[in-house]
């Protein structure tokens, strides 16, 4: 399945990855849109949710906080995925890491997607925000 999105252009589910950043992109500035990546979330969650807490104006307390962090786990989310996703939760829920996409795509999709990254990304706001030379770049 990797290897044929790659040949379509890169195409997700719901279309052409770099035409989604591209299009969010036009709003990263909006004082009414917040950006969050999974990676940024797997490197602190606690403050991930804070952030988002912040910018929708809720203030939690420590416990909140904290029940939120437990229930916003990969390992929480897959556990009752079935509740809240149905059979989709099994393809939505695989593994929980980052970057492991490197090892199922050959050296030449590795190099196709790091000219595709550049060629639609580089420079933009959501494309620092992804962090690709440290989570994606093959």
């Amino acid at each position: 399945m990797l290897h044929l999105s790659i040949l379509l252009y890169y195409l997700v589910a719901w279309g052409c990855y770099f035409q989604y950043l591209s299009e969010w992109n036009k709003y990263a500035d909006d004082e009414n849109v917040m950006a969050v990546t999974y990676e940024e979330l797997k490197e602190n969650r606690v403050v991930g949710v804070k952030n988002i807490a912040a910018f929708l104006g809720i203030s939690m307390t420590e416990a909140e906080l904290q029940s939120v962090v437990e229930r916003s786990s990969f390992q929480s989310m897959k556990k009752h995925s079935e509740k809240t996703h149905g059979t989709f939760g099994e393809v939505l829920f695989r593994k929980g890491g980052v970057s492991d996409w490197k090892n199922h795509f050959s050296e030449d999709q590795n190099e196709k997607m790091d000219k595709a990254f550049e060629e639609h990304m580089r420079g933009t706001k959501l494309g620092t925000k992804l962090k690709y030379e440290v989570y994606c770049k093959a």
